[in-house]
């Protein structure tokens, strides 16, 4: 049997070859955003730089900043929590996973893209595609343009993604 071919017992491959990869960065993925969101959003609300970006007649005040803020929160939280479902789903083989792998990657990538533009809005004068920026747009346009596809086409993903929901 080939090592990309479905057992004969209908059975899913392991774990191997690309998908290790991909297994890494679905692990890596949920705790480097839980991680950022830690260190980043906590001394925002305990030093009072909420209260400067949203206090209206503040030097730096902007309607949009609570909005930006609040939104990078829960954004980051939810794309956390989705991937830690979408772990799930790839280590449990299920058949739907390339599918919510694809949606999160342009989901990822369109938030990305979207926090910069805002934040150009209220910024006008700050670079926003700094290093950290373009890093991020980096890994998520890699993320859609080579593991997405590889998911999607692959024999070897067809033949480990195969549990259907029963």
């Amino acid at each position: 049997m080939e090592p990309t071919e479905v057992s004969e017992r209908n059975e899913p491959l392991k774990i191997g070859g690309w998908l290790i990869l991909i297994a890494i960065g679905l692990v890596v993925a949920p705790v480097r955003i839980l991680y950022f969101v830690g260190v980043t959003y906590p001394s925002i609300f305990i030093d009072g730089t909420w209260e400067v970006l949203t206090t209206y007649g503040s030097e730096i005040y902007s309607p949009l900043w609570g909005a930006i803020i609040i939104g990078e929160l829960v954004g980051n939280l939810l794309f956390a929590f989705l991937g830690i479902y979408l772990a799930y789903l790839f280590f449990t083989k299920r058949s739907v996973f390339p599918k919510w792998y694809l949606g999160l990657a342009i989901t990822s990538t369109a938030f990305i893209l979207i926090d910069a533009y805002l934040v150009s809005i209220v910024l006008p004068e700050m670079e926003v595609f700094d290093s950290e920026t373009i890093q991020e747009v980096v890994r998520s346009l890699f993320t859609l343009c080579v593991w997405s596809p590889y998911l999607l086409f692959s024999q070897r993903s067809k033949n480990t993604f195969i549990k259907v929901r029963t």
